[in-house]
C-alpha cells in the first residue's frame, strides 16, 4: 500500500471521479469530496470495487469554507500516516450549454455561482488543506484555455476560470508549496455535454503531475496534455498536439 493520501473535490463526476479512479488503482488513500451524498456514497463503493483501494467520501461544498475545513481536517487522518500529499480541486460548475452562454446575456445568479464555485471554491479548498499539507505536497487545479483566451459564448464561466488561475498563481508565489493549473483540453463530463475525450484518458495526466512533473514547471504554471506526452513520451498519448491539448473546457 502507498502511504500518500489524495484529496479530490468533485470526485463523482468527469475528471474528478477519473481521477479519484487513478490514484486508487496506484494504492494510494483517496478521500473523495462532493456536494450529493448518494452520488458519493456510489462512488466510493464503485471505486473500492473497481480498484480494491483505500477511498473514502465526505460529503463537501466548496462553496462552503467550513466544508472545505471538515474536508481537510478528515482526510488528514485518513491514510497510514498524518497530513495531505496532494490536493486535486475538480469541483466545478457551468450554468447553461458549453459554448452558448455570452457574457452579454448572463444572469447575475449564473456569473456568482460560477464564481463562487470555480473561482472562490478554489481558493477555499486549498486554503483549508495548507494546514494539513505534508512536506512536498502539491495541489493540482483543472483549467481551460477558456481562462486565457477570448472564445465566444463561454462568459462567467471564463471568468471563474480566469479567477481560479489568478488563485493559484498566489498560493504558488506566497506559500512553499507546488500549486499549478492542468489543462487537459475538453473532455466529456457535465460540463460540456458529453463532448470531448474519455475522462479516463486524462486521468494519468494528473498522477504524473502529482508524482513525476517537474515542480518548476508546474508550480504556478498551466501545464497541458502535451507537456505530459512530451514529458513521458507515452505512445498512448500520439497524435495529441498543444492546440487539441488546450480546446474546450474541463469538467
Amino acid at each position: 500500500m502507498d502511504e500518500r493520501t489524495v484529496v479530490v473535490t468533485g470526485g463523482t463526476h468527469g475528471i474528478g471521479r477519473a481521477v479519484a479512479r487513478a490514484f486508487a488503482a496506484e494504492a494510494w488513500t483517496v478521500v473523495v469530496g462532493a456536494r450529493d451524498a448518494a452520488e458519493l456514497e456510489e462512488t466510493v463503493a464503485d471505486l473500492v470495487s473497481e480498484t480494491d483501494g483505500t477511498v473514502t467520501g465526505l460529503r463537501a461544498d466548496v462553496r462552503d469554507e467550513f466544508d472545505c475545513e471538515r474536508l481537510m481536517e478528515t482526510t488528514s487522518r485518513a491514510g497510514p500516516k498524518s497530513g495531505i500529499d496532494v490536493v486535486v480541486a475538480c469541483a466545478g460548475v457551468y450554468h447553461g450549454d458549453a459554448g452558448e452562454t455570452p457574457i452579454d446575456d448572463e444572469s447575475y445568479s449564473r456569473f456568482d455561482d460560477h464564481w463562487r464555485t470555480n473561482a472562490r471554491g478554489v481558493f477555499a479548498t486549498i486554503t483549508e488543506a495548507l494546514p494539513h499539507l505534508s512536506d512536498g505536497a502539491r495541489v493540482l487545479v483543472p483549467t481551460s484555455s477558456v481562462a486565457r483566451d477570448g472564445k465566444s459564448g463561454y462568459g462567467s464561466y471564463a471568468v471563474s476560470k480566469a479567477g481560479a488561475e489568478a488563485v493559484v498563481r498566489g498560493f504558488a508565489v506566497d506559500t512553499d508549496f507546488v500549486v499549478g493549473c492542468l489543462d487537459p483540453g475538453q473532455v466529456a463530463t457535465d460540463l460540456t455535454g458529453g463532448e470531448g475525450r474519455d475522462p479516463a484518458s486524462v486521468a494519468e495526466l494528473f498522477v504524473w503531475a502529482a508524482t513525476e512533473c517537474d515542480p518548476d514547471a508546474l508550480d504556478g504554471e498551466v501545464v497541458g496534455l502535451a507537456d505530459w506526452k512530451r514529458a513521458t513520451r507515452d505512445e498512448t498519448n500520439d497524435g495529441i498536439d498543444r492546440e487539441e491539448a488546450t480546446g474546450g473546457i474541463d469538467g
